[in-house]
This record gives structure tokens, sequence and C-alpha cells, in this order.
């Protein structure tokens, strides 16, 4: 294994292990546990495991290994630990890192699962949390204090796709010693390159678009060594969020293709949102690949260029216009999930923000018209026309 591969490379061999059959697909050790030659070597494993030595698999196994290391070296960081779900990399990422009396500040365009973690759970441990507008630098400078601990910010919002200036956030809160943690599921591991761009910690479900494929569940916690092996294993191996060694195989088997699925889906979802710009159903179309979005030039320069694979659709005439949409569609499915390889189409407000007090989703701009639309594999003629004809319907 090289260093010096470029991203596809790694997606593809990053972390091989192979076993004494030199099998070409990664092996699926379905296993909870090891044996051990003797009493002597596990005592020995359980003072300190080497890199090629297992206990249990709630601690580390082989194929879960292969992800973490394949994951980490995509990114350019040290190491990777995998867990059970997206949700379990960011209250880990968090949790780990957090005591009572520590302060956060986070941006508050959040996935309504993250806002929770934020607002219920660290609170209630002690944990003071202060929220920005994630996009304003002005709030993030006023709102970092020398105590501050840790910032956390989704790099692309859930679902109006703010982007957030990683490399402007993390240099303010370095300032002052504060752990960068990035949710960068929007952004993918494709386009971004968080770590080079001074987030300390990545955070990715890898149920989107890692696998891509509607398998699985899983997440995974990328940052250093020190990081990863010194504060975020003690705590997950002891609570218990580890990724299962077949979603593992599944996650190592979703890398090696990760890269034309994204980069398909969003030359994509380019073309639609360049087609749907001036609808006449639409109030507005958000879409950061677009020239006329107000943070065209961060997408320029943080992600290559690219908007990503998921567009955001505010249809004229609220919940029942966009309940309207949503049952004329024949080709994208009506699901909460994203990234894909079926389009699939959300209503934020009633769906995955549901739990946000009305004055919550109106600061947000999650609008009773809101439809998040992740974009597929499907032929892009299939989907343009199949929208634009649910959008006809919306306004009936």
């Amino acid at each position: 294994m090289s260093e010096n591969w470029n991203k596809r490379t790694q997606a593809v061999h990053g972390g091989i292990r192979r076993s004494q059959y030199n099998e070409v697909s990664e092996a699926i050790f379905l296993t909870q546990g090891f044996v051990y030659d003797s009493a002597e070597q596990a005592e020995a494993r359980f003072i300190e495991s080497g890199p090629d030595e297992f206990i249990y698999a709630r601690y580390g196994n082989p194929t879960v290994s292969m992800f973490e290391q394949r994951i980490a070296a995509l990114e350019g960081a040290e190491d990777a630990f995998a867990t059970a779900s997206g949700m379990a990399a960011v209250n880990g990422a968090l949790t780990s890192v957090l005591k009572a009396g520590d302060h956060v500040v986070s941006a508050k365009a959040l996935f309504g699962s993250c806002l929770y973690i934020l607002e219920n759970i660290l609170a209630r441990y002690g944990v003071e949390v202060t929220f920005v507008d994630g996009t304003d630098l002005d709030q993030w400078k006023a709102a970092i204090r020398p105590d501050t601990k840790a910032v956390f910010f989704e790099s692309m919002s859930n679902p109006t796709l703010e982007v957030i200036d990683i490399r402007a956030v993390a240099e303010l809160a370095h300032a002052v010693g504060a752990v960068v943690i990035v949710d960068n599921v929007f952004s993918t591991p494709v386009f971004s390159d968080a770590i080079k761009q001074g987030a300390d910690v990545v955070v990715y479900s890898a149920t989107k678009h890692i696998d891509g494929q509607g398998r699985a569940l899983g997440g995974v916690i990328i940052g250093t060594t020190e990081f990863i092996r010194g504060t975020v294993e003690p705590y997950l191996k002891h609570t218990g969020g580890a990724l299962s060694p077949f979603n593992a195989w599944i996650m190592l088997k979703g890398l090696e293709t990760m890269a034309l699925r994204v980069n398909a889906q969003a030359d994509t979802a380019q073309r639609v949102a360049e087609a749907l710009e001036d609808h006449p159903a639409l109030e507005r179309i958000m879409y950061p690949g677009l020239k006329s979005h107000s943070q065209n030039a961060l997408v320029q320069a943080q992600l290559g260029g690219k908007g990503g694979t998921v567009l955001s659709l505010d249809i004229k005439g609220g919940k029942e216009a966009a309940f309207r949409f949503l049952n004329a569609l024949t080709v994208p499915v009506i699901s909460n999930n994203l990234g894909d390889a079926k389009s699939i189409a959300t209503h934020p407000a009633t769906t995955t923000h549901q739990r946000l007090s009305d004055a919550q989703k109106d600061e947000l701009g999650i609008t009773p018209g809101l439809i998040r639309l992740s974009i597929g594999l499907e032929d892009t003629e299939d989907l343009l026309t199949d929208i634009s004809q649910a959008l006809g319907a919306s306004q009936l």
C-alpha cells in the first residue's frame, strides 16, 4: 500500500489484509471472539494488543479494521474507528471528548438527531452548547471562548445545503485549542479534503454514499491515532457502538465503487438543478453547485466545484403542494435516506426534522414546502421528466 495513491486507488486497495488463502475479495470474519494459544498470550493481549491482534468484536475485528484503515487512508488521516451507525459516530465523537462544564460551539443547521444530542443529551450531562449561524464567521468569532472545548458542524447542512468554511472555522477554533469535529456526509469522501482543510475529526454516516445502495447501517470517526485510540476507542468499546463485520464488508465493497457513483450522481444533480432553476412551481431551489448559489465560490474552493448529490426544492403551496409532488413521483422513492443509488425524495418538516418546533424550522429555512431530493443513478432525462411532471401536479 502506498501513501501516495490517489483517492480512487485507496478506495479499492487501502487497508487490505489477506488470510492464508490469499482471497481477492476481503474476507468476512464473522466471529465475536478470538482464541489464544496460551494463557500467557491472552494476558499479554489484554495488556496491549498488536496491530494484527484481536480480543473481542466489540473492540475490533479484522474485517472492521480493513474498513477503518481504508477510510482513514482515503481521508488522508492516521486512524479511524467504525461504528454501528452514523449517529453512533456523531455521539461517540462528541461524548468521548466532552465532560461536564465543557463548552461547545455548533452550527444550528443540523440533522434532527444531531440537534437532539447537542440540545438534550449533552446538556443533560452539564455540557454548555452555543449555537451559531454556521455561514457567519462573525458569529463563530463571538461564540468561541478561551475555554471552548470543541466546535461541531455539518460541512454541508441538512437539508438546506449551507456550506461551512472549514478552513476559516478551524482557524478560529484552533486559536483557543478547541477540537474541530466535522460531519462530512453531504460533502462526501469523494469531494472533500476536510482533514487537509483543518478538521481534526471527520464523521460519516457510512449508510449514505459509502454503502450507497440501501443495504446496511454504519458510521465512522476519523482522526489522529492519538485521538482515535486514546479517546474514542475506550469510550466506544465500553459503550458498545461497534460496527458488525458483515456491515464492514459491505462498506468495503461500497468504497470500491463510491467515486464512480458519487461523481455520476453529482453530475446529474447539477443538470437537474440547472434545468429547474427557474421553474414556476418553485419558490427557490437550493444546490451549491449552481452559479447563483450564494456560496458557490466556497464550493469551488472547498469541494472542487462539485455541489454534491442532494438538492432541495421549496415548492409553492406549502405542505399540500409538497405532498402532491411526492405522491406524483414515479422514479424517485419517498424515504428518509440519502446518497443512495435510487433517487430519494424526503419532506424534512414531517420526517427527519419533525421534532423541531415551528420556530426552529422557520429559523433553519425548513419550510412546509421543502423537499430534499437525493439524486441516484437513474437516467438523467428520466429523472427530469418525472420531476417536471410531479412539479406540475403539485400546483393543481
